[in-house]
């Protein structure tokens, strides 16, 4: 798949490559998807990040059909929901992504919370049933979300198999560089999720400070701590101002000295918004 448009790719290790910069569609409402996914992709976005427990699918594959742009222009990523990881719901599940999407391939799926206090700590067979999506030809990479070290290990050992790409949180609050270094460490892609820690980055006063050095909004001040840590990002924003504004970070660079005031942002695990993936059980 090669990619006309402006913003980088990051190339993964099964050889493909991805958007580096994506649009978000977390907790962007069914009602509203059609017309903002449709947005984005008018504005220049080419990275189009959803999941099944999102309950968009079906809009944002609308607002795809709607674009009139090539299928092999835009990158679209699904997750498996929590309820579907017995590998006949696998299969079942993303059958119902496709026509959802109205695709009749993926470029990326991945396992969205490994859980590993349910399904008796059975992530590994899901994995496989991913795998077969791959083998099949409907799925072009899969990939895992907000697995821990542990975990990714796991399931390298037992299938022999990498994904290409791990979705943990991450931000200037809480960079979960254990779990990034870990990905780093089996060349497995980092992805960013929470990229600007649901918007509290952008009051931070050292985010805003360094937006006054750089004549920069603070919002791509942060996402462009990311992108040059290496970061796959995709910010979500339901106006269309805010969405070129987030597209408009390759033409500048941090400092060192900038980077590193922002690396000092980082809190631990107190830092963390979402759920930790070693205790998450919802199904």
């Amino acid at each position: 798949m090669a990619f006309t448009h402006k913003t980088p790719s990051i190339k993964l290790s099964d050889g493909t490559s991805i958007p580096q910069l994506g649009f978000g569609t977390f907790q962007v409402p069914p009602a509203d998807a059609v017309e903002t996914v449709g947005a984005a992709l008018e504005v220049g976005f080419r990275h189009i990040d959803t999941a099944q427990g999102y309950q968009n699918e079906a809009e944002v594959g609308e607002a795809i059909a709607n674009s009139g742009i090539a299928r092999d222009e835009i990158y679209v990523t699904s997750k498996l929901t929590n309820s579907k990881h017995a590998r006949e719901d696998v299969m079942r599940s993303f059958d119902e992504t496709l026509e959802k999407l109205r695709l009749d391939r993926l470029d990326l799926f991945l396992i969205h919370w490994p859980l590993p206090t349910k399904y008796d700590g059975d992530f590994v067979s899901t994995w496989k049933a991913m795998l077969e999506l791959v083998e099949d030809g409907r799925l072009t990479s899969a990939g895992v979300s907000n697995f821990e070290p542990a975990h990714l290990t796991k399931i390298i050992e037992e299938t022999g198999a990498t994904p290409v790409v791990n979705q943990i949180e991450a931000h200037p609050f809480f960079r979960n560089d254990v779990a990034r270094r870990a990905s780093h460490e089996q060349a497995i892609a980092v992805e960013a999720w929470g990229p600007l820690a649901k918007g509290e980055a952008l009051s931070d006063p050292v985010v805003k400070a360094i937006a006054a050095e750089t004549d920069r909004a603070a919002s791509q001040v942060v996402l462009r701590w990311h992108v040059q840590r290496g970061d796959i990002i995709f910010p979500k924003s339901m106006h269309r101002e805010r969405m070129a504004e987030n597209l408009a970070i390759f033409d500048f660079e941090l400092s060192d000295d900038q980077i590193a005031r922002i690396d000092a942002l980082d809190k631990g695990d107190e830092g963390r918004q979402g759920p930790n993936p070693n205790t998450f059980d919802k199904v």
